[in-house]
């Protein structure tokens, strides 16, 4: 049997197996009699989503006169991962490094190299313990195991956790995960429990049909009971359900100590960061107790290797939580610009001082082992960027509005595209495009009836010809992902509303709403509520019939909209238990679409959203 290898025909049977695999100790046996209090530190990351480079973000701080500015610096990048993960694991402290998921797809890295590149970052870190989160089942259960042994090619073998995920027995996938992992840290023994979020990772991901899931609560209180009986008394739930859910389980369980999250992408922290431009969704850590009334400390890192979470935690002898605190790290760089120009050096001096003094900004140089791991798959990525993914038969026009008042001049390409009959009809021919690659991603993972995509933020034309991958990343250039929302039929009316108001009375020519799967007729003479009509679905067969307003439906929109953005006021009030951010990349959705659809074309008239369209005088 391999390090991680688990026979799991029955959770029970697994998690006995397991135990013997996965313990850094000797089986058998519990406790020596010789337990003691323990203090441990938990440096974590989470949903890292192939986002290997550094960004950028705009903080609000005062320069060196005292004056509030926007200034721009780097953020993140997996080589300060690295270096804030050596540079907080000082000698002497006992620590833990954990991942707690969906460390693929999202960025380019992942398309180029299908997760190897991820598992080369991770390993300059060495994690103790990874869960694995829903996205890495994007690629189906060969698309984990091609995963994990990236990650098991160097000297690490960091074990890849989930106590409620159960491959079928024999399969590749069962030989390399486990439920659990025990370290021991200074003579005590650590139990740490993956679990997957089950419904998302069913149902919007793309896992074998013979691999199964259970429900989290349950495993997890199997798993932590079989601890308990070899003598293991602090849990550490490595968790990829999400903040909410984290919340909602502990008081569930019997026996969990700390829950290390991921999958909601949540910053956490205190309020004053939002003084400096960013908001935390609650403390870290978020403390709550277990369903017998002991303490549960709970704790995410944000997203995109833009913070590493540091948690320290105290046990006593027995094993419970006495006391947990500590802050996230947001990395960040030591160059700052307001707008365009470099700060001056006293400027630059009163910025850094700031950021230190936050306790939560953590300057950080890239560590030089990561860079040079990561600078082999920067020169393929950056060559992907010329590849060419797909082509097209016409030229695929940019026009934000139909009809011959609105953007007239938008194309780069000329009149060839700003005089077309059919853009002039219907509007751009590229923005009609991207809203069908969202709906086709959409039914992929998880379901879609409808997709909405406002017309700005697609950039350019895409004349006819080869259209290479940069192509496609300067055509959607933006940090966006997918979201899905469950609305009425009256609901989408609402928000199309928004959009077509949102042009004549709001933030302009951008608003304007392209849809896949949905087609309508546009009178900008009309009061609003009234402009948009005659709203028609395409069904699984093709057929076009009414849409219902009282009908729910799935709608798949990028998460500047979904957030209100351009005015979409309707779509910013649908209640968080019916919004989904699938974490799809927008950019990453069309160039699959590029890829399986080539060669393009302009979209027919009977699938153009907007079917008629009637300007002001």
């Amino acid at each position: 049997m391999s390090l991680l290898q688990s026979s799991r025909t029955v959770l029970a049977q697994s998690v006995a197996l397991s135990l013997c695999a996965l313990t850094l100790s000797a089986c058998g046996g519990g406790s020596d009699g010789g337990a003691h209090a323990l203090d441990l530190t938990i440096l974590h990351i989470n949903d890292h989503h192939s986002h290997l480079d550094a960004e950028t973000t705009t903080l609000t701080l005062k320069d060196a006169a005292g004056t509030t500015r926007s200034v721009t610096v780097d953020l993140g990048g997996f080589a300060r991962v690295t270096a804030a993960m050596e540079a907080l694991a000082t000698p002497g402290r006992n620590v833990l490094k954990l991942h707690a998921g969906d460390a693929i797809t999202g960025d380019l890295y992942y398309t180029q190299s299908e997760g190897q590149a991820d598992a080369t970052l991770m390993n300059t870190v060495c994690f103790d313990a990874m869960s694995i989160g829903n996205h890495e089942f994007d690629g189906a259960d060969a698309g984990l195991v091609k995963f994990i042994d990236y990650l098991h090619a160097g000297a690490c073998q960091t074990p890849v956790l989930s106590a409620n995920v159960e491959p079928a027995a024999g399969t590749a996938l069962a030989g390399r995960m486990g439920a659990y992992r025990i370290i021991e840290k200074d003579g005590e023994k650590i139990g740490v429990i993956g679990l997957t979020v089950k419904d998302k990772t069913q149902f919007a991901s793309r896992p074998d049909a013979s691999t199964r899931f259970q429900d989290e609560a349950t495993a997890a209180q199997t798993v932590i009971n079989e601890l308990k009986l070899r003598g293991v008394n602090k849990i550490v739930l490595l968790s990829h359900l999400g903040y909410a859910a984290d919340k909602a389980i502990a008081p569930k369980l019997s026996g969990v100590d700390v829950i290390i999250g991921g999958d909601s992408h949540t910053l956490l922290g205190p309020d004053s960061m939002a003084g400096y431009g960013l908001t935390p969704s609650g403390a870290y850590p978020t403390q709550t107790v277990d369903k017998d009334g002991s303490k549960v400390c709970i704790a995410q890192a944000w997203q995109y290797s833009y913070a590493v979470g540091a948690l320290d935690v105290k046990f006593d002898a027995s094993g419970k939580v006495t006391a947990c605190s500590g802050k996230p790290q947001v990395l960040v760089g030591d160059s700052y610009k307001v707008g365009t120009a470099a700060a001056s050096a006293a400027d630059a001096a009163a910025y850094r001082s700031q950021l230190d003094a936050s306790g939560v900004f953590r300057t950080t140089t890239p560590a030089a082992a990561a860079t040079a791991a990561l600078a082999p798959f920067k020169a393929a990525k950056d060559a992907l960027g010329l590849q060419v993914a797909g082509t097209t038969t016409d030229n695929l026009c940019l026009r934000r509005v139909p009809g011959s008042k609105r953007d007239t001049s938008r194309s780069s390409l000329g009149d060839v595209c700003n005089l077309d009959a059919s853009v002039v009809a219907h509007g751009g021919d590229i923005q009609q495009l991207v809203a069908e690659a969202f709906l086709e991603q959409g039914q992929r993972f998880g379901g879609a009836d409808i997709s909405l995509q406002n017309a700005g933020g697609v950039r350019v034309d895409i004349p006819a010809g080869n259209i290479t991958v940069g192509k496609v990343y300067t055509l959607l250039p933006f940090k966006n992902t997918l979201y899905r929302l469950v609305m009425t039929g009256a609901q989408v009316k609402s928000a199309l509303e928004d959009g077509v108001d949102s042009v004549l009375n709001g933030t302009g020519s951008g608003a304007y709403p392209y849809t896949g799967g949905l087609r309508f007729a546009v009178d900008m003479n009309q009061a609003k509520g009234s402009r948009v009509s005659q709203l028609e679905l395409r069904d699984s067969t093709g057929t076009w019939k009414p849409l219902d307003p009282a009908a729910s439906y799935k709608v798949i929109t990028n998460n500047f909209t979904a957030d209100g953005g351009d005015k979409y006021d309707t779509l910013k009030t649908i209640p968080a238990a019916q919004r989904e951010d699938t974490f799809l990349d927008y950019a990453d959705s069309f160039l699959q679409y590029v890829r399986s659809k080539s060669p393009l074309a302009k979209p027919a008239a009977a699938n153009r959203s907007t079917q008629q369209y009637s300007e002001t005088p």
